[in-house]
Parts: C-alpha cells; structure tokens; sequence
C-alpha cells in the first residue's frame, strides 16, 4: 500500500496498491490536469531526486522550498516564536534533513495551511514532528485526500493558535480560505502569512483569483468581504505563497490599494 502523490498539485493521498484514477484536486476547475494525463509520485522517488533550500526572512521566520521545483512550486514558512514553531502551509517533500533542522529548532507545536492546494504532504509532516495539530478551515473538508486523527477543523472566523498567532477565515479562493497574521512579525509592527488567498504579484501589489492558473477572478463582493477581514489587523509585512514575493514595508496601506485596485478593475 502506497501513498501516492500528484505530480501536478503535489497532493498526498491515502494508501493505495494503485495510484488513483484522477486526482480530484487537479480536476476542479481551480487546478488542471496537464495534457499529458494525470502523473503520480511517492515520498521515496521525491527524495531521490530533489531537497529542501532554506531561508531565514527575519529572526523568527525561515522560508522552506523544494529543489529543483516541485508541483506547484510553492514555499513553506517556519514561524518560530516563544510559545512554539508552527508550519505555514506545506510543501510535498520532508526528508531527514528537514526532520533534523526543525527538531533542532524545537520542533513543531503544529501546522496551519491556508488553502487545500497546499495540504501536500501535510500528514507526513505531522507525523514527524510527534503527531502536530494540523489546523484546517472546516469550510475546505472535503479536499482533504488523505483524512488522519491529526486534523483539526476549525470553524468560525478566526482561531488564536498561541498568543499573537491568529488563524483569519477570507475565504475568496476556496471557501475556508484563510490567512495567518503574526503580531510581532516585522520587528513588532505585524506580519500577515498569506499563501494566495491573498497574492503578493510581481509589481508589488496583491490579487485575488478563484483559479490563478486558469485566470478565473473573484467577483467584486468576495474581494471586499477580504478586504474588510484584513483591514482591522495590523501588519506591516506580507508574505505571500513564494520565494520572492514579500511585501517588506507599508503591506496594510497596500492591501487597502490593492483591493480600491482589483475592485476598479473588476467593475
């Protein structure tokens, strides 16, 4: 029985002798299936061929990457604070090395995720590090491909993982789409971890898409509803689903911009 992965999405699903027919996160409308057909791989062929890169952001906050690009390409954060290290969304590799950096770290008090496409290997990850929460908006259940004792549906708008670290329900992109805001991120002035439910974009700004890689948009009324979310937190600093995509300085007088910005656009 194998844990087969979604070459496409990265998805992780649940012990099979087979792969399964479809991956289902592929196939909605959100996602795709490339035209050569549905691919499958497992933990153990990922890690023959790629690694985990690190880096640190701020002190309090690592960015963990695969190499050479995996799925959807995305990066992890390790946010590490006084009451604990949590994992903001996940990536489908964990070696032993990630293993033995994070223990050396401290470890993991648990994970939050912002939106399906990055659940991954989110049960893998759990189970390394002493079965850690895996909190996920209940809103998004039926997406979860591999279901384990480890998840934790939340429900309601917002949820306090420690103190200063506050789980935000936008919705948007999936209906449980969810943002983290970080109170002493960006030396006390705040932080917002965003995945792309909210996205940093190449000019510096954000967007908000129901599918980015099918260039489907949000309608007007659900990128105002994450525009009120937002707007009483206080941040300075975005993070968004990738690499290079930081806002690093006035982040909440951009995010105002930016939904004034999409709103003009849309209408």
């Amino acid at each position: 029985m194998t844990n087969f992965i979604c070459a496409t999405c990265g998805t992780q699903f649940a012990a099979k002798e087979q792969p399964p027919p479809k991956c289902l996160i592929c196939c909605d409308v959100r996602q795709y299936v490339p035209p050569q057909g549905q691919e499958w791989t497992t933990l153990a062929s990922l890690r023959k061929g790629h690694r985990n890169s690190w880096q640190q952001y701020e002190p309090g906050i690592f960015g963990i990457g695969t190499v050479p690009e995996f799925a959807i390409g995305q990066r992890a954060l390790l946010l590490r604070t006084a009451h604990g290290n949590f994992l903001w969304d996940c990536i489908s590799l964990l070696d032993e090395a990630t293993i033995a950096l994070i223990r050396s770290l401290g470890g993991l008090r648990g994970i939050a995720i912002s939106h399906p496409h990055y659940y991954t290997t989110m049960v893998e990850w759990s189970r390394a590090f002493d079965n850690a929460p895996i909190h996920l908006h209940a809103a998004d259940r039926e997406w979860v491909m591999r279901p384990d004792g480890a998840v934790d549906f939340w429900e309601g708008e917002k949820k306090e993982l420690a103190p200063g670290i506050t789980l935000h329900r936008c919705g948007g992109h999936f209906p449980g789409g969810t943002v983290l805001h970080w109170r002493d991120g960006a030396n006390g002035c705040g932080a917002l971890l965003t995945g792309d439910i909210v996205a940093v974009m190449p000019d510096g700004m954000l967007s908000f898409m129901f599918s980015y890689p099918n260039a489907i948009p949000l309608p007007d009324r659900a990128v105002a509803a994450i525009g009120e979310k937002i707007a009483p937190l206080a941040f300075d600093r975005i993070y968004g689903a990738f690499w290079e995509r930081v806002i690093w300085n006035d982040g909440h007088e951009i995010a105002g911009r930016s939904v004034a910005r999409y709103r003009e656009a849309i209408r």
